[in-house]
């Protein structure tokens, strides 16, 4: 016909969101009107509509010590509202944490690749597992390594300012929501709250490092703030470092 002919192609732009949301109690805790699991649970909103809006299939992973909820990626308005529901209203059965076991559960189900969303608040236990050679956080970032290199891992972070700054309110009794350990402290000791501040900064920080060197993508937001703004800018250099 004296023309080339050019062949088009419509890139495939359908996806698979995988939400793996920590329910264990620690989360119950938050110094502002809201609390951790009410932080994760409306940024777990937030994607899952997200994904519907643009077409894609999302499924969902409850987690404490043990998976207690998981839903298969599906689309639909239905399958999203019951998402929704389960990470509302959905009773923990247990209070601990295995992000290590929720993370093989998620690796085993999802054969295709997927974006994975960790929502937690990394609340790490120090016991070290089944390998008493290695600490808690080197067996969990070796998982998430081994989930960075199946799918797309992205950890969103939820932290509570009180986590990072105690108040000087004198001597009081705290209690672990998980183990239910109790210990006595003074807040009144200026010297103590420094060195508090200062472990748990450094813990943020390492942290992230450690997930920066694995490729991972993280998103930190506290209960206190309003992180669209953030989360809209996280995206964007997201996508900006994917096309670049």
């Amino acid at each position: 016909m004296n023309a080339p002919f050019v062949k088009q192609y419509r890139e495939e732009r359908e996806l698979t969101i995988a939400l793996a949301v920590d329910l264990s109690a620690s989360g119950l805790f938050g110094s502002s009107d809201r609390s951790k699991r009410e932080s994760l649970a409306e940024l777990a909103a937030l994607l899952a509509f997200s994904a519907i809006q643009n077409n894609d299939k999302v499924g969902l992973v409850l987690f404490t010590e043990e998976v207690e909820i998981y839903l298969p990626p599906a689309k639909g308005q239905e399958h999203v509202l019951r998402i929704l529901r389960e990470i509302l209203f959905h009773p923990a059965r247990r209070r601990g944490t295995d992000l290590r076991g929720a993370l093989r559960f998620l690796n085993r189900v999802m054969r295709r690749r997927a974006i994975v969303f960790l929502l937690s608040d990394f609340v790490i236990p120090e016991n070290g597992g089944e390998d008493e050679d290695q600490s808690a956080e080197d067996i969990l970032f070796k998982e998430l390594s081994t989930t960075r290199r199946r799918h797309d891992l992205v950890c969103a972070k939820v932290s509570d300012p009180r986590e990072t700054e105690l108040p000087d309110v004198g001597r009081v009794l705290l209690e672990d929501a998980e183990t239910g350990e109790l210990l006595e402290v003074n807040t009144s000791d200026r010297s103590f709250r420094e060195r508090y501040a200062e472990e748990n900064l450094n813990r943020a920080r390492e942290f992230e490092l450690s997930l920066r060197r694995r490729g991972i993508d993280h998103f930190g937001f506290s209960t206190h703030l309003d992180y669209v703004k953030d989360l809209r800018e996280f995206f964007r250099i997201r996508e900006g470092r994917r096309r670049g």
